[in-house]
């Protein structure tokens, strides 16, 4: 486990915390119902879901865990936002398309639902990213082999070309929105992260923060 910050920094940071996953999850709901292609994760958890008839925020908490299990031999550490992150996305994603009304029928519609959930995304991971309590269970899967020595770069895309890989042979949506995703949310974050950091307070009773950047943990 990373080290538990103190009451009054869980006080300042898990509010923060909990809206950013929210949102994220909002985000990718947002994507789903655009139906113009969703990022590599989720691909594959909408193909699982359409295989299986899980919903797909449920395929991602099933999704999360089992590559929390992986991170056993890496020895990664787990946060407070790595447990959260592991449900609330998901409950939230299919919370959201629950509730929907009704999906888009004009293209003008399917496209504003997909810039809409590629933007709240990267204010969400900005929000939860800056709150540095803990990273996503897939980023910590591919910071845990870098640790051992192979690239982040190589491990994110090995990986998330297998995962993209396989969801569209399970009947996942790629399209134009995989690709907005792809090329716009490393740009997006990197934007918002500085501005929704939360700073570590110097100090007695002050546990060290861990911040890990995340471009869509799930996504």
């Amino acid at each position: 486990m990373l080290p538990m910050p103190s009451n009054g920094e869980l006080v300042r940071r898990v509010p923060r915390l909990v809206l950013g996953l929210a949102l994220f999850g909002f985000g990718i709901a947002l994507m789903v119902l655009a139906d113009l292609g969703l990022s590599p994760w989720e691909v594959l958890h909408q193909g699982v879901s359409r295989t299986t008839g899980i919903p797909i925020g449920t395929v991602g908490i099933i999704t999360g865990a089992v590559v929390l299990v992986l991170w056993i031999p890496l020895r990664e550490r787990v946060g407070i936002g790595t447990m959260l992150n592991v449900v609330l996305i998901g409950v939230v994603i299919d919370l959201t398309l629950w509730l929907a009304p009704i999906e888009p029928t004009t293209a003008w519609h399917q496209w504003a639902l997909l810039v809409a959930g590629i933007v709240i995304i990267a204010v969400a991971s900005g929000l939860y990213i800056g709150v540095g309590l803990g990273p996503g269970p897939r980023d910590g899967l591919m910071t845990g082999l870098g640790k051992r020595g192979i690239p982040i770069g190589l491990a994110r895309g090995a990986i998330e070309l297998t995962v993209l890989g396989l969801g569209f042979v399970l009947g996942g949506t790629v399209g134009v929105g995989t690709v907005l995703f792809a090329f716009g949310i490393g740009p997006l974050v990197g934007w918002m992260l500085p501005a929704l950091t939360i700073s570590p307070v110097q100090g007695r009773g002050a546990a060290p923060m861990s911040s890990t950047v995340s471009l869509a943990d799930e996504a």
